[in-house]
């Protein structure tokens, strides 16, 4: 009853005409952001973050955190029509642009807008209940048990994207290692730079996920010289009952996954994704069609990212740790209006509180009422011929890569991975692993070092912390079985035997998934 009290004394501050306004404006910014390439809601908010100080503290709170989980959606629209993703929509490049291939971009989209509502509903009913204790989970992860748990990350991904565990390593240990360049956090030292200036700070993750997607897939079509549209025929928006019933499960089980996983610090909409992939690829009756345009592949992540955009908001408000820099960013804005969050943040501002809890779910709504019905205008652009609109999408790519750091020299690294991505598609490779190394790389990196630190230089500290024991061990199973299935599947193919389908898709990967 307390927490049904607390929802409604958030609803009464929510639900005034200012905030109202706000909420709407947030989510339409963070939708139309989400939209262009390289453009996210951390170069958004940077922007924006001044205007704030003439803003009533609730409004400008509620507007910056409508533009962030606003623009979760909107990065969805852009990987389902172009294949051109932001770092949270990497997933959706799989089987949305499957989908549009197969001329079902209006059922995609539909199938992201409602299970990005369902995610966001299922993490504010957990932000609400748990917010109060549910932040110091966080605290019990050591730099040894965060290090174990991207591990596990790696194998899951590397798996269920190439069907090949040998194969999905090596891409993120490529990942991990083009993550390394740049300057060295702790001893200050530029690292793989070849001299070069503009690499001292690292490659952008823009410029990798836009060259390994988006460029590489426009090269793709061009060289299959063949006049085509993203999008050709009738917008069937509306699912039938049959495809709106193999939507649910997978967003429920995608809005638990992520509503976790936003809890973890270094975690947030770009882990959860994968790892609501991972569970639709093992658990759900359709399994063997993801990877090939289903509408499992889109629903479990599009759920999963709203969920964690949502509960990514519990560590800083609960105990005043941001997770991300989205979250830094949000931190800011609240000590901008002379409020710490924390452990007593509840206490002494109750109304802010749940104010803003409550008005993530009236952006719930919003971000429904305005994508659903806008999904034909979307599409009506996309009927352009490939011919024209494909200088169009480089463009756009160009000013994204451009727009992050007002670097030239970034259009060319861009380039480079654009020719990157396209040598891995012809050799059947998929990209989605090496992003997750590349992002997940210095984070690992950081917390090795950490852990061997604390522990005086032992390796024992991953054995000996119950934590990281236990995903070790999850590692070593999920490892151990991969290399049996791999060994029985060698066996049968010398034998003349057929595989079965069920070890077929774990090991080998569909042609369709791997062209796209």
């Amino acid at each position: 009853m307390d927490i049904l009290h607390n929802l409604a004394f958030g609803f009464e501050h929510a639900l005034t005409l200012q905030n109202l306004f706000y909420c709407a404006l947030g989510c339409t910014i963070g939708t139309m952001v989400g939209l262009l390439p390289g453009l996210g809601p951390l170069a958004t908010i940077s922007l924006l973050l001044p205007l704030t100080y003439s803003i009533p503290t609730s409004s400008a709170l509620i507007m910056l955190a409508g533009i962030y989980y606003g623009a979760q959606y909107g990065d969805s629209v852009s990987a389902i029509t172009m294949k051109i993703p932001h770092a949270a929509s990497i997933v959706a490049c799989i089987d949305g642009y499957a989908m549009t291939l197969k001329g079902q971009t209006g059922l995609a989209l539909f199938t992201a807008g409602v299970s990005s509502f369902i995610g966001g509903t299922v993490a504010i009913v957990v932000l609400a209940a748990l917010a109060p204790s549910l932040g110091e989970v966080a605290l019990l992860f050591g730099p040894a048990d965060y290090c174990a748990l991207m591990l596990l990350g790696f194998i899951c991904v590397s798996v269920v994207t190439t069907g090949s565990v040998i194969n999905g390593l090596a891409m993120c240990l490529i990942g991990v290692l083009l993550g390394q360049i740049g300057t060295d956090l702790e001893t200050g030292t530029p690292r793989f730079t070849f001299g070069a200036q503009f690499l001292v700070d690292g490659v952008s993750l823009v410029s990798v996920a836009l060259g390994c997607f988006g460029i590489a897939e426009i090269t793709k079509n061009l060289d299959e010289k063949s006049e085509r549209t993203p999008f050709n025929g009738k917008i069937h928006l509306i699912p039938t009952w049959p495809e709106f019933k193999r939507i649910w499960p997978s967003a429920l089980r995608g809005s638990v996954a992520g509503s976790i996983l936003g809890i973890l610090p270094g975690g947030g909409p770009t882990i959860a994704q994968f790892a609501a992939y991972a569970i639709d690829k093992k658990v759900s009756k359709y399994r063997h069609e993801i990877g090939t345009g289903s509408i499992e592949g889109v629903a479990g992540q599009a759920a999963a990212d709203e969920a964690a955009a949502r509960t990514s908001f519990i560590p800083l408000m609960s105990i005043g740790i941001p997770e991300n820099a989205v979250m830094a960013l949000m931190m800011a804005a609240f000590i901008i209006k002379g409020i710490q969050p924390g452990p007593n943040m509840i206490a002494k501002h109750p109304d802010l509180f749940w104010g803003l809890v409550a008005s993530m779910w009236i952006g719930n709504c919003f971000l429904l009422i305005i994508n659903v019905p806008l999904v034909r205008i979307w599409l009506s652009v996309f009927k352009i011929p490939y011919s024209v609109l494909f200088p169009s999408i480089l463009f756009f790519c160009c000013i994204g890569t451009f727009s992050v750091n007002n670097n030239l020299e970034d259009i060319y690294v861009t380039a480079a991975f654009g020719f990157l991505g396209y040598v891995m598609m012809r050799l059947a490779l998929d990209p989605a692993p090496l992003m997750l190394g590349f992002i997940l790389g210095p984070m690992l990196e950081e917390n090795f070092r950490r852990a061997m630190l604390l522990s005086r230089g032992s390796f024992t500290v991953f054995v000996t912390r119950p934590i990281s024991a236990t995903l070790l061990g999850v590692i070593l199973v999920l490892f151990i079985a991969q290399l049996v299935l791999m060994l029985r599947a060698r066996g049968a193919s010398r034998a003349g035997k057929p595989v079965a389908a069920s070890e077929r898709d774990t090991i080998v990967a569909s042609p369709e998934s791997a062209r796209n």
